[in-house]
Order: C-alpha cells, then sequence, then structure tokens
C-alpha cells in the first residue's frame, strides 16, 4: 500500500460499489474507513478496498453479516505479525471452513447457471422453429 488516501467516490469507482452501500458497510461495521478528513469526508486506504471487495464477494454467496464479520475478523488476525502459532492454526482452519463453504455455493450457482443455460438454449430453439414455420 502507498500510504494514500481516498475518498469514497474513488473507492465506489474501484470495488463496483455504489456508495450507499458502502455507507451502510460502514454502519454495520463491516468496513470502516481508515480515517476522515478535517471537513468530516471519509478516507480509505488500499487496505479498506481490499476488505470492501471481500464483502462484495461473500454477499451474493448468501453470507450474512456475522460469517462476513467473522472471516474479516480471521484474515485480520491472520495478518497480525503477533498472532500465536496455535492461534493461527486454529484461524487457518476456520479460513478453510470458509473456503469449502465458497466452493459449495459456487458449484451450487454453477449447476444454476447451466439450468439457465440449457433453458435458453431450449427457448431458442423454440423461437427458430416457430420462425422458420411461420
Amino acid at each position: 500500500m502507498d500510504g494514500r488516501h481516498m475518498q469514497i467516490g474513488e473507492v465506489a469507482d474501484r470495488t463496483g460499489l455504489s456508495l450507499r452501500t458502502i455507507r451502510h458497510y460502514e454502519e454495520v461495521g463491516l468496513a470502516l474507513p481508515t480515517a476522515r478528513s478535517q471537513g468530516g469526508f471519509r478516507l480509505y486506504t488500499d487496505d479498506d478496498v481490499t476488505r470492501l471487495l471481500v464483502v462484495k464477494r461473500m454477499k451474493p454467496l448468501g453470507f450474512t453479516l456475522e460469517e462476513m464479520r467473522d472471516l474479516l475478523d480471521i484474515l485480520d488476525r491472520l495478518q497480525a505479525a503477533d498472532t500465536s502459532e496455535p492461534t493461527r492454526n486454529d484461524l487457518t482452519k476456520r479460513l478453510a471452513v470458509y473456503r469449502s463453504l465458497v466452493e459449495e455455493r459456487c458449484e451450487k450457482i454453477r449447476t444454476r447457471l447451466a439450468d439457465a443455460e440449457q433453458f435458453s438454449a431450449e427457448l431458442s430453439t423454440e423461437l427458430r422453429k416457430h420462425r422458420s414455420a411461420g
């Protein structure tokens, strides 16, 4: 990270999240801005953007706010230099559980997508059939 601070508009551009969504994640304690300007504007770092992207990726997979908080806490604690080895091992196991959950949910999405693509192909066939008959 270069130590540079960004205002919320730039963060919205970088994450694809709306200003309202970013503010909401702050209100629920998922992604707090690192600082505020003298004028009261939220100021974010690259680490804050990374955190928002984690939340953004978890949301469509159906994770609850509590699960999001838990995973962010795990990631934060794993990054901390003073984490003891037993604690690090426990956190790594918990992280592996989240990874498994993500894989399961991705597989469900892939199945739903395949079904949707099959349905689209069937409708295209039906449409061609009726266009050529007319």
